[in-house]
């Protein structure tokens, strides 16, 4: 699996309609209009995402890999 920063995917998560609600410290938080999910994006410089947090949150905001 291709691995990408929080900046990144904070793009793919626009794309996908996903709106960004608020800022707390260095972690963007994600919404979309009428699902109560919240994705919550650690923006840290340019350091990639851990393996296991892209895929869940892949899995929450259905975003497939090869979009990546």
């Amino acid at each position: 699996m291709k691995s990408i920063s929080g900046k990144d995917f904070v793009l793919l998560l626009k794309e996908k309609g996903w709106i960004l609600k608020r800022i707390n410290g260095s972690y963007h938080i994600y919404a979309k209009t009428g699902d109560p999910v919240r994705i919550s994006v650690p923006i840290h410089g340019n350091n990639s995402l851990k393996i296991g947090l892209l895929k869940y949150f892949m899995k929450v905001a259905e975003i497939d890999e090869s979009e990546l």
